[in-house]
C-alpha cells in the first residue's frame, strides 16, 4: 500500500535532478563514438558571450559567467569528435537509440509522454559547450515512483547532451590579465546522451532522500542501457528551508555525499536567516551601508604581511577597501560553526580567481598588524559600530568584484540568496553563480520536432526493466552468491567487468566481488583515487590470477601498490613478487625452516602456535603463493612436527 509522502521535516524541501549518461553507441547529435581521449589532434579557442532570449532579456547566470571568462580553449580528438562538437556543422538528427532508452525509462516511471518532442537550447556560457548553449528535449512529465511505501512525484524527464570535460579552470589558479585562457576543456564528453530526471520536492529526512536517489539509480541500471563509472551519474539538489528561496547544489556524484549536502545546506540556510534577523536588530540603513570605497594600495605597501606582499607582487594588483556602516561584529557572527557572512563574501570573490577577502572582524591577522588596521580605519573615518572589507587582486577585476560584493551585501538582509553552489568532497557547498532564470531557454532551429505515437510507446513498454528485487534474485541464482554480494556488485561500476571475468575464468564470483567492491572501497576511504584502475587493467589482473601467475592474496597487495603508484603495471608486480620462479620445494623449505626456528614456542603452545607461525611464513611468502595453500601446508607440517616430538619423548 502506497502512503502519501511523510512530512518528516515540513520546513525542508529537497528537489533532486538526476543526470545519467546513456550507454549508446554514438553521441546524441552526431555519429561520433563515445571514447575517453588522452591525446588530441587539434585545439581551438572561443570567446563566449551572453545572448538575449526571445523576449529580449538576459539570463543572470549567463551575465555573471560572462564577467569572468575571456578565452576558452578546447581540445578535440578525431576518435571522439567531429565538426558538430566544435560548432562548425549543424547537429544531425537525434540519436534514436538514446531516445528509445529515455522513452522506456519515462514509461517505467509512469510519465505522460509528450506527443511532440522539441529540441530546446539552454544558455550556458561557462565554457562547457562550444555553442554557448546545451540542447535538451522534454520527453515526459507527471510520473511517480514508490520508495519505502511513499509515493514520490517525477516532474519531468529530459534527454540532453552532456557537457565538455573540464581539464583546468580559472578558479584553480592565480588570475591575472595576461592569462589568455581561463579554462581548457576536452570535447570527448560533449554530446554524450544524458537523461535528466527531475523529482517533485520532498519533505523528508536526508536518509530517505538518499534512498530515493539510490532507487532511481538502481532502476536506471536495471535497463542495462546506462553508463557505469565515475562521473557517469550525478545529482543536482535543490534545497529550500522555511519556504525560502531555492539553492541549487550541482554535481553530487556519490550517495554518501547527498545526505551530507542536505544537512549542511539546511544548517547554512538557517544560519543565513539568523544572520539577517540579527542585522535587522541593528537598524542598519541597507541603502547606505557601503561607503568610502577607497584604493589603499600605497598604504598597504608598507605592511609586513607576507599575504599582502604576495598579492602586490603582481604589478597589476591593487587593494580596495570599503566601509560597512553598522556592521561591526556581523561579518564574523556564527549561528553555526563555519556559517558566517564573511565566508559567504569570500566565496563570491573566489569565483573571479581572487583568493578571498579580509575584514575588520578578523583583523589583525594574516600578518596584517594593528597599525595596518588603524591606518585603514583612519583613512575610512570609521566609527565604533562600523566594519570594513578589504579585497586585493587584479585591478581589471576589482571594480567588478566590488560591484558584486555590494549586491551580495544588500541581499544579506533577506537571509538566503537563491544561487547555484558546487559541492566539496566533505559535503559542504561553495558559491558558484546566481541561479539561472527562464530567460535561458529558447527553441533549437536546426532540428525538426519528433512525433511520438501510441504504437511506438506500446512497443517500448515491452522493454520496461524488471523490478530491482527480481534482478538481484536473478544475479544471486546465476552466480550462487548471497543478496548482499549481489547488491554490492550491481550497485558498483564494475558489474559488466564482473560478468566478463566470471565468463572467462574459473575464479569464484564471491572472491571477485570482494576485491572489486570491499577492497577498492576500503582503499578509496584511505584517500586513494581508484579511477586510475581501468577496466582493462583490472581484467588483466584477474586473468593473471586465473593463469596462476599471481596468488589470490596478492590481488589486494597489487591494487594497493598501483593506487600508491609504487608500481605502474601488473607485470611489474609479478616480477617484484618473483612468483614465476617459485616452486613447491621452495615453499616446503621455507615452512620447514620457520618451524625449526620456533621449536621452543611450539613445545610451549603446541598447535596454538599456528597463528604466529603463519604470520612468519607470510612475511616471506606474501604475494608469492595463495595464503590458503600456505596455511594447509603449515598445518600439516606442524601436526607432523608435534607428533614426531611426542614420539621421541615417549
Amino acid at each position: 500500500m502506497v502512503k502519501n509522502e511523510l512530512l518528516v521535516n515540513p520546513k525542508l524541501k529537497v528537489g533532486l535532478e538526476i543526470h545519467q549518461q546513456l550507454d549508446s553507441k554514438n553521441k546524441l547529435f552526431c555519429n561520433c563514438k563515445i571514447i575517453d581521449s588522452t591525446e588530441y589532434d587539434f585545439t581551438f579557442k572561443r570567446n563566449l558571450r551572453p545572448t538575449q532570449s526571445e523576449m529580449g532579456s538576459y539570463d543572470q547566470a549567463a551575465l555573471f559567467e560572462s564577467k569572468k571568462i575571456k578565452t576558452v580553449k578546447y581540445q578535440s580528438s578525431k576518435y571522439s569528435n567531429c565538426l558538430v562538437e566544435s560548432d562548425d556543422e549543424p547537429p544531425h538528427m537525434i540519436n534514436k537509440e538514446a531516445l528509445d532508452i529515455v522513452l522506456t525509462i519515462a514509461l517505467a516511471l509512469h510519465c505522460a509522454i509528450e506527443d511532440e518532442l522539441h529540441v530546446m537550447r539552454k544558455i550556458v556560457i561557462d565554457g562547457s559547450n562550444t555553442t554557448g548553449f546545451q540542447r535538451t528535449i522534454l520527453v515526459g512529465r507527471n510520473g511517480f515512483l514508490d520508495v519505502d511505501g511513499i509515493r514520490v512525484g517525477v516532474q519531468s524527464i529530459c534527454l540532453e547532451e552532456d557537457a565538455a570535460r573540464i581539464i583546468n579552470g580559472s578558479n584553480t589558479g592565480k588570475h591575472n590579465s595576461n592569462n589568455k585562457d581561463n579554462k581548457v576543456y576536452s570535447l570527448d564528453r560533449l554530446g554524450i546522451p544524458l537523461i535528466e530526471i527531475a523529482l517533485a520536492p520532498i519533505s523528508n529526512s536526508p536518509t530517505f532522500i538518499a534512498n530515493v536517489a539510490q532507487t532511481i539509480g538502481r532502476l536506471l541500471r536495471t535497463t542495462k542501457k546506462v553508463a557505469r563509472g565515475v562521473g557517469s551519474i550525478r545529482q543536482d539538489v535543490n534545497i529550500s528551508v522555511d519556504n525560502g528561496p531555492v539553492v541549487e547544489v550541482k554535481g553530487v556524484q556519490q550517495l554518501s555525499q547527498l545526505a551530507l549536502v542536505i544537512e549542511y545546506e539546511t544548517k547554512r540556510q538557517d544560519g543565513l536567516n539568523q544572520i539577517a534577523k540579527e542585522l535587522r536588530k541593528h537598524v542598519i540603513n541597507d541603502t547606505k551601508i557601503m561607503d568610502s570605497v577607497t584604493d589603499v594600495t600605497e598604504s598597504l605597501k608598507k605592511s609586513s604581511s607576507k599575504v599582502v606582499k604576495k598579492i602586490l607582487g603582481d604589478d597589476n594588483s591593487r587593494f580596495i577597501v570599503f566601509v560597512l556602516r553598522g556592521f561591526k561584529g556581523m561579518l564574523s557572527f556564527e549561528p553555526y560553526s563555519g556559517i558566517r557572512l564573511g565566508k559567504e563574501l569570500g566565496e563570491l570573490v573566489k569565483t573571479y580567481g581572487i583568493g578571498g577577502i579580509f575584514h575588520s572582524d578578523e583583523l589583525p591577522n594574516y600578518g596584517i598588524s594593528s597599525e595596518d588596521v588603524n591606518s585603514i580605519s583612519s583613512i575610512l573615518k570609521m566609527d565604533k559600530n562600523d566594519a570594513f572589507v578589504l579585497v586585493g587582486g587584479s585591478a581589471v577585476l576589482l571594480n567588478i568584484v566590488v560591484f558584486e560584493l555590494a549586491n551580495r551585501i544588500k541581499k544579506c538582509f533577506s537571509g538566503v540568496v537563491p544561487e547555484t553552489r558546487s559541492v566539496r568532497f566533505d559535503g559542504n557547498t561553495v558559491f558558484s553563480r546566481p541561479r539561472p532564470g527562464s530567460s535561458r531557454m529558447y527553441p533549437e532551429t536546426d532540428i525538426p520536432y519528433i512525433s511520438i505515437d501510441s504504437i511506438k510507446l506500446k512497443e517500448l513498454s515491452k522493454n520496461i526493466p524488471q523490478p530491482w528485487n527480481v534482478v538481484i534474485q536473478q544475479i544471486c541464482d546465476k552466480y550462487s552468491i548471497n543478496k548482499t554480494l549481489a547488491e554490492n556488485i550491481f550497485d558498483s561500476q564494475y558489474f559488466s567487468l564482473f560478468e566478463k571475468i566470471v565468463s572467462q575464468t574459473s575464479i569464484s564470483p564471491s572472491f571477485i566481488i570482494s576485491k572489486l567492491t570491499e577492497d577498492l572501497v576500503s582503499l578509496e576511504r584511505e584517500g586513494y583515487d581508484s579511477s586510475i584502475l581501468t577496466q582493462e587493467l583490472l581484467f588483466y589482473l584477474f586473468m593473471q590470477l586465473n593463469n596462476s601467475k599471481i596468488s589470490k592474496e596478492s590481488i589486494s597487495i597489487i591494487l594497493e601498490k598501483l593506487l600508491k603508484r609504487e608500481i605502474n603495471t601488473i607485470d611489474e608486480a609479478i616480477k617484484s613478487f618473483g612468483t614465476e620462479s617459485i616452486t613447491e620445494d621452495f615453499v616446503d623449505d621455507t615452512i620447514n625452516i620457520i618451524i625449526n626456528e620456533n621449536k621452543l614456542i611450539i613445545s610451549q603452545k603446541g598447535f596454538d602456535a599456528v597463528g604466529l607461525l603463519m604470520g612468519r611464513c607470510m612475511a616471506v611468502l606474501r604475494g608469492k603463493i595463495d595464503g590458503e595453500k600456505v596455511s594447509k601446508i603449515l598445518q600439516t607440517k606442524l601436526m607432523e612436527h608435534i607428533k614426531t616430538s611426542k614420539d621421541k619423548n615417549m
